[in-house]
């Protein structure tokens, strides 16, 4: 058998036109770059596999409320209830049924380049989404926990169609206008709260940086307004920003 130049191998493999024969004759070319093209694959194709499985996992949730007879299942999470500055972020989001996204999982999870590329095919593909965003001067009024189950519940009201059954990241929210379970990790559970955790990240991740322009010095483009060492040093050294929150005590003792 003529052999292919590896030039074209390495055309043939990315395109995934890799059928068992080829392979089978290929791992008897002794030239050490078809049997690092080879390897490539085969650890390509055992990471597709495991990613589906992972998948599969992250579905029961969904397709055991689809087996209940729910046509629509919301997932909910949040961003950003931890850090010094910034807003709280919270997203649903109704994913269709046959929606496949493989490789999704806890936008902590994920790489930037990565989230940001979910980010935008989960608006494009999802039957409906939405976004609520409470800033630090309403958290500083209400506590952060209010603030967030507030900000949960303006993401719901912009669903449409309503959702027959929402399942929340960890979160027990009452009032709401349908069934609704809270999951421990749930963003690592359920393709929905994934779904919607990478939703609520980027966008607070994007409006940390566009108040990382107004005030630079505090490095919110690096640090999400989390109490880094650098961030706790210039809070000392320069007081607090307008999108600091005051009622959370490292920000408060410093201001006081």
């Amino acid at each position: 058998m003529e052999h292919k130049s590896i030039a074209i191998l390495k055309q043939l493999f990315q395109e995934d036109e890799i059928n068992e024969d080829l392979l089978v004759d290929l791992k008897n070319d002794e030239r050490k770059g078809v049997q690092a093209l080879i390897k490539s694959y085969e650890n390509k194709k055992l990471k597709e596999k495991a990613q589906e499985n992972n998948y599969l996992e992250m579905s029961r949730y969904e397709q055991r409320n689809y087996a209940n007879g729910c046509k629509y299942v919301a997932g909910m999470d949040e961003a950003g209830r931890g850090p010094l500055a910034g807003p709280v972020v919270a997203a649903a989001v109704i994913l269709p049924r046959d929606f496949k996204l493989l490789g999704l999982n806890d936008s902590k999870q994920l790489n930037e380049t990565t989230r940001n590329r979910f980010f935008t095919i989960i608006k494009e593909q999802a039957i409906s989404y939405g976004i609520s965003i409470i800033n630090s001067q309403k958290i500083d009024q209400i506590n952060i926990y209010e603030a967030t189950k507030l900000a949960m519940r303006n993401a719901i009201s912009q669903l449409d169609p309503a959702p027959n059954h929402i399942l929340i990241d960890a979160v027990n929210l009452g009032g709401l206008p349908c069934t609704s379970e809270a999951i421990i990790k749930g963003d690592s559970k359920s393709i929905s709260i994934a779904a919607a955790s990478i939703l609520a990240k980027v966008t607070r991740d994007n409006l940390m940086r566009e108040i990382h322009s107004e005030y630079p010095i505090y490095n919110f483009a690096s640090n999400m307004g989390y109490g880094t060492k650098h961030h706790m040093e210039t809070l000392l050294e320069h007081g607090a920003s307008p999108y600091h929150r005051r009622s959370y005590a490292p920000v408060r003792n410093i201001v006081n």
